[in-house]
């Protein structure tokens, strides 16, 4: 049966570009020319006798074959990855390294504190820590788990709800008195906001939930971190929308206060994440226990400022 197959290099160029809808992204992924991506799947294309894609001027499209065929061939390589991993591809000191994938302002707000927890309980797994904003491929990257921000609706991806979050605004309480205090949501125009880029929409959300009318949702410095701008606003330069998760040790401290009672509820949660395939593996489901837990021992909190909040 093997011999029927078509070839390896062929399938793969395939399968990148079907996930990238894009030659030239398929071809940057795997160190190839545009037009050696073309040429492979011209050649596949021609072995099968049928077209996978349909080449429009407003870029590639797959045919219903192509649709047909993307997920099985998906599916043949990530468990190919898999079997390697597990039986040749990865040794015993590999196979105690967990290397977990999340963005830095989250490292540095959740979990970093909490992994001695883990590392105590289990001290023969070695904990590698890729922080990044970018959304790793767990096979390709060598990452064990990831969490991410998002809607869980990953590919390939197992992936498990850890908790929700909420939008409110956040100062100094230097520049809230300097400000004389606030009085409701309309005070805001007072105030300078802080931004953070991959969130450029969340002062928007909140302005137009509480009906304020009249500032602009998009004036004010940006930061591409999340933490750069709570600590910015920590230092008086304005008020930043804050994300509840990441603020907890902030407003414990008092470096920051929350100056209005309104909550705004994320459409987006925190998940566990992980390749199809993976959960089982002993390293990663101690770690999913054990991240449960730690979210259990918060989720009361966490409930009780949800039940606060308002939805967008």
């Amino acid at each position: 049966m093997a011999g029927n197959l078509p070839p390896l290099h062929a399938l793969r160029a395939f399968e990148a570009a079907a996930r990238h809808l894009s030659f030239a992204a398929a071809a940057g992924e795997l160190n190839l020319t545009p037009s050696a991506i073309s040429h492979q799947i011209r050649h596949l294309e021609e072995r099968l006798g049928r077209r996978l894609f349909d080449r429009r001027p407003r870029g590639l499209e797959l045919t219903p074959l192509g649709r047909m065929y993307f997920p099985l061939v998906h599916s043949a390589f990530e468990q190919l990855a898999q079997a390697t991993a597990l039986v040749g591809g990865v040794g015993p000191e590999q196979q105690k390294v967990l290397t977990i994938s999340c963005t830095p302002s989250f490292a540095m707000a959740w979990l970093i504190q909490r992994l001695p927890s883990f590392q105590t309980a289990h001290p023969d797994i070695e904990v590698r820590l890729d922080t990044s904003t970018r959304l790793v491929d767990f096979t390709r990257d060598g990452v064990d788990v990831g969490i991410r921000f998002g809607t869980g609706d990953w590919p390939g991806v197992v992936a498990e709800r850890l908790f929700s979050e909420t939008l409110f605004p956040v100062c100094s309480p230097a520049l809230l008195a300097a400000k004389g205090g606030v009085a409701g949501p309309a005070d805001i125009a007072r105030f300078t906001l802080i931004h953070v880029m991959p969130y450029v929409d969340d002062w928007r959300l909140w302005l137009t939930a509480t009906g304020v009318a009249g500032v602009d949702p998009e004036r004010g410095p940006r930061f591409d971190n999340s933490l750069i701008a709570y600590k910015a606003a920590e230092e008086g330069l304005g008020m930043a929308m804050g994300r509840g998760v990441l603020l907890e040790s902030n407003l414990a401290g008092g470096r920051l206060v929350a100056p209005f009672d309104m909550r705004l509820a994320s459409r987006h949660a925190y998940f566990f994440a992980c390749a199809e395939g993976s959960e089982h593996a002993r390293k990663i489901a101690l770690f999913r226990r054990w991240l449960s837990a730690q979210v259990a021992a918060i989720e009361p909190r966490i409930a009780a400022k949800a039940d606060e909040s308002h939805s967008c």
